[in-house]
């Protein structure tokens, strides 16, 4: 006798988008947890700016050290800056660039990321030279840039999590009995 078939579910589980699963549902988790939204619009604002440094390698250095002396929620900070992996390596040449431009090195102003990469796998003197340069500047271009876009991050996204924080603290038979009250007309 073969062995029977199992008989798939009638209702299959929903699937969630990668959006949901990785960014939304542990800033819900977060603030389920306690973390005030005050607190999480930092870390994720700090987050961003930490996954978008121009140096490989330094997110996790970076925002753990930050995420530790500001006692903010690390994983949160690792998270974000991790999600930012793409946007960082493609910023990374424009970063480059700019920095050598920053510092008047005329040969890293057409940098490429082949150059980049011959520099590092035959070092010169001169390219050397052009690379320090080209990394300093853009470690300081990165610094001034994420000082506004921190705080911009942190204003905007202070009270949509406030406001996500009010509609997770309701009783689900408040939501359902204000929604069902909202075409009725006395």
């Amino acid at each position: 006798m073969p062995p029977p078939v199992p008989i798939p579910p009638s209702n299959p589980p929903p699937t969630t988008s990668w959006f949901r699963r990785t960014l939304l549902e542990p800033v819900k988790g977060w603030l389920k947890q306690g973390l005030t939204p005050d607190r999480l619009a930092l870390t994720l604002a700090l987050g961003v700016a930490c996954g978008l440094v121009p140096m490989p390698g330094m997110t996790t250095l970076l925002a753990t050290t930050l995420a530790w002396r500001l006692r903010l929620n690390v994983a949160a900070m690792l998270l974000l800056g991790h999600v930012l992996t793409p946007l960082q390596v493609l910023l990374f040449v424009p970063f480059f660039r700019w920095g050598a431009r920053l510092f008047h090195h005329s040969a890293g102003a057409s940098l490429s990321l082949a150059q980049i990469k011959y520099q590092f796998l035959h070092p010169t003197a001169a390219g050397l030279s052009m690379l320090w340069r080209a990394s300093l500047g853009a470690l300081l271009l990165w610094a001034v840039a994420m000082v506004p876009l921190t705080f911009l991050l942190y204003r905007v996204l202070r009270p949509v999590l406030e406001r996500l924080l009010l509609r997770l603290s309701k009783p689900k038979s408040a939501t359902k009995k204000a929604s069902s009250e909202v075409g009725v007309i006395r």
